[in-house]
């Protein structure tokens, strides 16, 4: 295999090997699959690409993210061979400028990389877009998110303690990837909103935190405002952004993700744009709130409690997407905050490239 920078290891048997992992630092905690130069091989071989193709940099660490290393990790996080072109377009999507992996990775707010996953793809490799989906059970779902954090470890030094400067982080940083549900639903699917079509298949890099699971009557309104609430509450990202400050613009700079379960005939008269012109101007907080909690600067003075501050800066800085059981008896949904204001970090889609 050509490329000197991978550490060639010799070991007797499997747990051996293993351990040897652990040993090196190569793992999440986890055990991980050791990736055996024959297996890597048999990634690479899957997409034919050259093993020393550059997807990405992280400049600020001096650190070249090449296929052969994204297929290591692949590897070691229990990939097939079919989910390696979604690995390499996450990885592609997460080193562009516009997503600024060093802000997100070396944050001590400890985003996770969510990946969302559009397009046939998802369904070509069995992907969980249903019940439990931020949950445990489905091997694509899981090893792909997994796939990710390890090449944030591995290959971009994102390492806890060192770069990796979480305060407390959230189990997102494990694993943390989903599909849209595209067939049992009107609603566009994300990718198609962000300019792909329905026949494309891609994967959405969003620095997020935890889901805040939000549970509701079944009625769109109150569904909604339940959604409201949960998106606005102190203490988020959003909420704490200094960039706000007294007599500054009242607007902040984040972006946040909603997925949306339940059945699909419950939002038939309604699209997604329907419900961010409802939610957008009700996702804010009063200059009294944030004064109140330190967010803004400057004392409390008559009338901070009938001023607004918009958490995110446009519609289109929600993103909506349709996962989750879709046989929920009550609503559900799901609230995720970015993790930095979209000026330091913003969700990029790559489009996935499958092999025949």
């Amino acid at each position: 295999m050509a490329n000197s920078n991978i550490k060639n290891v010799e070991w007797n048997n499997v747990i051996e090997a293993i351990e040897e992992c652990y040993s090196l630092g190569w793992s999440d905690g986890l055990p991980v699959v050791p990736p055996e130069k024959s297996r890597v091989q048999e990634f690479v071989d899957f997409v034919g690409r050259d093993p020393d193709e550059i997807l990405g940099e992280v400049p600020e660490r001096r650190r070249e993210v090449t296929l052969l290393k994204v297929a290591a990790n692949a590897v070691m996080a229990g990939c097939l061979p079919e989910y390696f072109p979604v690995v390499i377009s996450a990885t592609e999507a997460m080193l562009t400028d516009e997503f600024n992996l060093i802000a997100p990775s070396s944050s001590q707010g400890g985003a996770g990389i969510l990946v969302v996953v559009n397009g046939p793809v998802s369904r070509n490799i069995n992907m969980n877009s249903k019940d439990n989906v931020f949950g445990p059970g489905n091997r694509a779902n899981a090893t792909i998110g997994r796939a990710v954090r390890l090449i944030l470890m591995n290959a971009c030094a994102s390492i806890p303690g060192l770069f990796d400067r979480t305060n407390i982080g959230h189990p997102g940083k494990y694993t943390y990837c989903i599909a849209e549900n595209e067939l049992e639903t009107h609603w566009k699917p994300l990718h198609v909103e962000r300019g792909f079509s329905k026949e494309q298949s891609t994967a959405t890099v969003f620095a997020a935190w935890e889901p805040r699971q939000v549970r509701s009557a079944s009625e769109k309104y109150a569904a909604l405002d339940s959604l409201i609430d949960v998106a606005s509450t102190l203490g988020t990202s959003l909420a704490n952004d200094d960039s706000v400050a007294d007599g500054g613009p009242l607007v902040r700079q984040g972006q946040i993700l909603l997925t949306m379960a339940g059945a699909s005939e419950f939002w038939s008269d309604w699209s997604k744009n329907d419900i961010r012109d409802y939610v957008y101007p009700r996702i804010r907080r009063s200059v009294g709130d944030l004064k109140r909690v330190k967010a803004i600067s400057g004392d409390y003075v008559e009338g901070d409690d009938d001023r607004y501050v918009q958490l995110v800066p446009e519609p289109e800085d929600i993103l909506i997407v349709y996962a989750g059981s879709p046989e929920a008896a009550a609503y559900r949904s799901a609230v995720i905050h970015s993790e930095l204001p979209k000026v330091s970090s913003t969700a990029v889609t790559r489009e996935i490239v499958e092999t025949s």
